[in-house]
């Protein structure tokens, strides 16, 4: 079965570290002005969607002209962030891995809902992580193998009220066995000894979070 790559791309701040993340066969989805994003770092996107509030009557033309496909919603009679709107557009494409970019940094209400996206992704078997520049997040409800993308800091912080059976190998601070209760900040701030570690637990959910300052 051939991979497919689906890298969303939502109106939060851009970094040139993007254009590095995206790669040639990757399917783009923009998200309301993350559409706007892709086409004027000369990238087009394959769909963009969203109720396109945040951008002006010119440059909805733009996203219109420049994109493969654009599915508009109403702005108030919604049930969904545009990001989630992309994300839901993303699984339909049926991909092994979702890619999402430009939904950190800014409301942290918008911050946490997309960081839940990744539940989403986990319960249909799909490989996701959000990036910027200074995270790369992660989501593991078994075993996750976590490599090395140059970030200073791992971090593992539990999604559900409690994560039991967590194991870490190949990091500074090894756990075997642990529990992790949301409140606690023992798994924060670890370090990978090599290039790569590993996570697994036994169960719950378990954010692993690569990050710098």
């Amino acid at each position: 079965m051939e991979e497919k790559r689906v890298v969303i791309v939502s109106g939060g701040d851009w970094t040139d570290d993007y254009l590095k993340a995206i790669q040639k066969d990757d399917l783009l989805i923009g998200a309301d002005r993350g559409a706007l994003l892709l086409i004027e770092h000369g990238l087009r996107p394959h769909i963009a969607v969203g109720d396109f509030d945040s951008v002006s009557e010119e440059e909805i033309q733009k996203i219109r002209e420049f994109s493969g496909r654009v599915d508009s919603c109403d702005p108030v009679d919604k049930n969904y962030t545009d990001t989630e709107l992309a994300f839901e557009l993303a699984l339909q494409e049926r991909p092994s891995e979702i890619v999402i970019l430009g939904v950190t940094g800014g409301r942290l209400d918008h911050t946490l809902a997309n960081m839940q996206l990744l539940i989403k992704g986990l319960h249909h078997q799909v490989v996701c992580s959000i990036q910027d520049q200074r995270n790369h997040i992660q989501l593991t409800g078994s075993s996750l193998t976590v490599k090395d993308h140059g970030f200073t800091y791992v971090s593992f912080l539990p999604a559900t009220m409690e994560v039991s059976g967590v194991t870490l190998e190949g990091f500074a601070y090894p756990l075997e066995d642990a529990t992790l209760r949301q409140g606690q900040s023992l798994a924060v701030s670890n370090r990978l000894l090599g290039s790569s570690g590993r996570v697994s637990i036994n169960s719950g959910l378990l954010f692993v979070i690569q990050s710098r300052d």
